[in-house]
């Protein structure tokens, strides 16, 4: 997926369980934004479970998946965020958090049942997740009068995914548009031999 013009994610929340010795592990699937929406939905959790022995947690972030963060919440090293984290990497997802609540059961797992138990949990969960594919898209500002707009719309007109007028001050009104990294050469190009000054923000 590395440099690619898309990502796959999950289309929403989902949820699963695995049991293992008495231990019960619920595994929640969510596409989250960044990591401070995951970390809410992290607390979110931990107040509608106060009981539970752990909250392990692996989150997935970037358009290449370059952010990637797990805990363990007090279990063995490595024994619970590590495989959640490979359950989503396994799938190719991104911008998706994966938390593992876990009520233990009174057996011991061991460090190998451990691993098995958050690692299945976790593809429990995905596995039900709707995974839908996301063109990645980039920003930009193109900086011009009112009596531009209707030019500039006719050449944005088919491309854009996401158009929204700005004012950013008396002298710099224009418009600020999204679209899809496989089509913003082209545009760009076009942009500019248009002669319209745009701006990557």
């Amino acid at each position: 997926m590395l440099f690619s013009d898309s990502y796959k994610t999950i289309s929403s929340e989902v949820q699963a369980e695995f049991k293992d010795k008495g231990s019960r592990f619920i595994a929640f699937a969510y596409p989250v934004t960044s990591e401070l929406e995951a970390k809410d939905k992290i607390n979110q959790l931990k107040k509608e479970h106060p009981s539970a022995n752990h909250h392990c947690w692996a989150l997935v972030l970037g358009n290449d998946r370059e952010f990637q963060k797990s805990s363990d919440d007090r279990e063995p090293n490595n024994t619970a965020g590590k495989p959640i984290l490979r359950a989503i990497i396994g799938r190719d997802l991104s911008f998706v958090l994966v938390v593992v609540v876990r009520y233990f059961g009174g057996k011991l797992l061991g460090v190998p049942g451990l691993i098995h138990a958050y690692g299945t949990a976790a593809q429990e969960a995905i596995s039900v997740a709707n995974i839908i594919e996301k063109d990645i898209t980039e920003k930009y500002l193109v900086p011009c009068g009112y009596e531009q707009h209707p030019d500039l719309y006719r050449l944005l007109k088919n491309s854009v995914i996401n158009l929204q007028a700005t004012d950013m001050d008396v002298l710099e009104q224009g418009l600020i548009f999204e679209v899809s990294k496989q089509k913003s050469e082209p545009l760009i190009k076009k942009l500019k031999e248009a002669r319209f000054n745009i701006k990557s923000i």
